[in-house]
């Protein structure tokens, strides 16, 4: 919980404030960019929520901070509701979880309810009003990890729903010994026709995406959008493996159709085929010059 005597001094006067534990993880920003801003090597508030609708984006964020750094000053009646909001729906049948975890740095994860068994991409952190909700929808019948740093409390939600793991054996470790459904190799797996798992090596050695219904990419840390750059982007401050076959796996990525890419860090992004198929273009370009 946000101590407000350890509140940040960036932060303007209001009810809202980000206090001295914030990790930068920019997870408020995405969800509430009216209202938090980075500020040295964390985040702050620079502007109080205006109307209901930036109200109900920085409570979003203040639910969804991995490290619990968003305060209020005077508590809100609102605030049990968007607690109780999650997931939310993106579109069609896919969900953003909220709830990020410190153990992956605040990645973002999301949730698709689908007839065939519904899938949970990488892993929120645990909370049992999440889990109740997603139980109200169907549950889970897989747990798809894209790659090692974003499986957070994975094991909790694979105990609670029985739920089976797929990851690709090159990103096994300590943490995650052994999957269920262990992916090999670089051949595209399939789940059903609808879900395409497509590995992507360069920031991690085991990296994969999931395609859902060529339409909804789920890219884990391998691709997001940059707002600064205006086009889709690589980390390449945060590639452990290797950018060049980072690079070539995002050729490989750029043969295929989707409308959405959801990552789980930095902004998403949608947009129709051709413009999608421009800015992934773009991103090649740009990682060819790093």
């Amino acid at each position: 919980m946000a101590i407000f005597t350890n509140r940040r001094k960036e932060n303007v006067e209001g009810n809202f404030y980000v206090d001295s534990t914030c990790i930068d993880c920019e997870t408020c920003m995405i969800l509430a960019p009216e209202v938090f801003k980075e500020d040295g090597d964390a985040s702050s508030v620079y502007n109080q929520p205006s109307d209901e609708q930036n109200k109900i984006r920085a409570l979003q964020a203040l639910v969804a901070c991995p490290t619990h750094s968003i305060g209020l000053v005077e508590n809100l009646p609102e605030t049990k509701q968007v607690r109780e909001s999650f997931p939310i729906l993106i579109e069609d049948s896919v969900y953003y979880n909220g709830y990020h975890s410190e153990k992956s740095f605040g990645a973002a994860s999301y949730f698709i309810k689908r007839e065939n068994g519904n899938i949970l991409v990488d892993s929120p952190r645990y909370a049992a009003g999440l889990a109740e909700k997603i139980k109200s929808l169907g549950g889970v019948k897989y747990i798809f990890l894209t790659h090692k740093d974003d499986i957070a409390d994975q094991d909790k939600y694979a105990e609670y729903f029985g739920a089976k793991r797929i990851f690709h054996e090159e990103d096994f470790n300590r943490h995650l010994p052994s999957a269920e459904i262990p992916i090999q190799g670089q051949e595209i797996f399939r789940i059903d026709e609808d879900v395409k798992i497509i590995p992507v090596p360069g920031h991690t050695k085991g990296h994969t995406v999931l395609l859902y219904r060529d339409k909804f990419l789920f890219t884990g840390d391998h691709l997001a959008y940059s707002p600064v750059k205006q086009h889709l982007h690589a980390f390449r401050n945060a590639c452990w493996y290797s950018w060049e076959k980072q690079i070539e796996s995002m050729k490989r990525l750029a043969e295929f159709n989707f409308e959405w890419v959801l990552p789980g860090h930095g902004r998403r992004y949608n947009a129709d085929y051709p413009t999608m198929r421009e800015s992934i273009g773009k991103c090649i370009e740009w990682m060819g010059k790093k």
